[in-house]
């Protein structure tokens, strides 16, 4: 039985000004960020940090001195910081404008006591969400009810190893969401606008305005994303159970699946960027990725991409090479992709897939040609109907002992373009 949860008083309601932006305090603003008062005031007197409404400090102030205190962490001077605010004040304007920070904290005992996890799992979920050695020490008061939806998952009997793998994923994901939002903002909003100084200064305001529409968007976007693809899953995975049992060998050991495995990349795409930039060779890997994208069976999906390579996942191999073959076929532009394809057993694990299997398809299309699949026996066992399999012989792949039969799967003949 989870023990009684002590909850700390809490806080009396924020002032908020008129620009909407929380009173803090002068006091509170140096406590949150670990400096004293008068430094704090000679920050705001440098310009470095702005006060609102009647000069009161805000959760803007906190914002703009927290990033005052990083760069003087790193050995930057007043002087410089100083330098850049007054040639333009737009470089950190948006912060004001976006999301307050946390000003309450809780160690992770207390959210040990309010929620029943033990403190080491706290910081374990914590550092798996992705919050900082710094942030899992100094909990936001508002995570805590994080960590109690945690506790109740567990509560209702989902496994903690899969917890955690959850976690990580829910924290990396997302972690590369807001970094992606927050330099799409830089790159194409603001500093072509701190570029063109006095353009910047008018604009301050206006940009800040932009950003706190911008920032959250994630917010309705996940929710709504998520849980169209969480219907597309479900339904997928409702199919498997029943294919599954259909198939009396397929349940396998905790933790491992049985897919097809397709890795692609652009051949030549090295000297694609030597000779026309790397401007041309980023949007032909754009136009690659979105044709996989756009073309793969409702059975498939791109697992990641690397550079110019993609792994795409899917539980039906005949269904795979038949997508990949006719792709060749309907692509025939300059830079062709080489594809490999293998299937067999994997580890699934933080959100991907692991194993000797896995490593086998990635050697398989180091050794594909430019607009050729390139197949294993565990493939051409499949005997898709609309393609056919020519043998290569046995290759010798980097990493395995023994060689491997290859194929190249190619279109039936009498089969066109689909």
């Amino acid at each position: 039985m989870r023990g009684a949860r002590r909850q700390s008083s809490p806080p009396g309601p924020p002032v908020v000004p008129a620009s909407g932006q929380t009173v803090l305090g002068r006091a509170r603003v140096a406590e949150l960020v670990g400096v004293s008062e008068g430094t704090l005031r000679r920050w705001a007197d440098l310009g470095l940090v702005p006060r609102g409404d009647g000069g009161a400090w805000t959760s803007a102030s906190l914002n703009h001195a927290r990033v005052v205190q990083r760069l003087r962490s790193k050995g930057r001077s007043l002087a410089d910081i100083a330098l850049v605010a007054e040639r333009n004040g737009l470089a950190l304007h948006y912060l004001g404008s976006v999301l307050d920070p946390p000003v309450e904290h809780v160690d992770p005992e207390e959210v040990a006591r309010r929620t029943g996890l033990e403190p080491a799992l706290v910081r374990r979920v914590g550092e798996a969400f992705g919050f900082s050695a710094e942030a899992v020490e100094r909990i936001g008061a508002d995570d805590v009810a994080l960590f109690e939806h945690v506790a109740r998952v567990l509560d209702a009997g989902f496994p903690l190893v899969a917890m955690l793998q959850l976690a990580r994923i829910y924290g990396q994901a997302l972690g590369r969401v807001a970094d992606a939002e927050v330099r799409m903002f830089r790159l194409y909003v603001r500093d072509p606008l701190v570029r063109d100084n006095a353009a910047a200064l008018d604009a301050a305001e206006s940009v800040g305005t932009l950003a706190a529409h911008v920032m959250p968007l994630a917010d309705r976007i996940i929710s709504d994303v998520h849980r169209r693809s969480l219907h597309w899953f479900i339904e997928q995975d409702a199919v498997s159970l029943v294919e599954q049992a259909l198939d009396a060998d397929s349940l396998l050991g905790l933790g491992r699946l049985r897919v097809a495995i397709a890795f692609a990349d652009l051949a030549g795409f090295t000297r694609l960027t030597e000779e026309q930039g790397d401007e041309e060779a980023v949007e032909a890997v754009e136009r690659f990725v979105d044709a996989v994208e756009a073309s793969l069976p409702d059975d498939a999906r791109i697992l990641k991409t690397i550079g110019d390579e993609v792994m795409v996942i899917g539980d039906d191999a005949g269904t795979l090479v038949e997508w990949a073959v006719n792709y060749q076929l309907l692509h025939p532009q300059e830079p062709r992709p080489r594809m490999g394809i293998h299937q067999g057993e994997v580890l699934f694990r933080d959100g991907d897939y692991f194993g000797r299997e896995v490593n086998k398809a990635a050697r398989v299309v180091a050794r594909a040609g430019a607009g050729e699949v390139l197949v294993t026996d565990a493939i051409s066992a499949v005997s898709p109907r609309h393609v056919a399999f020519d043998p290569i012989g046995d290759v010798r792949l980097k990493g395995f002992r023994e060689p491997t039969a290859l194929f190249v799967a190619r279109a039936r003949a009498g089969v066109g373009q689909t």
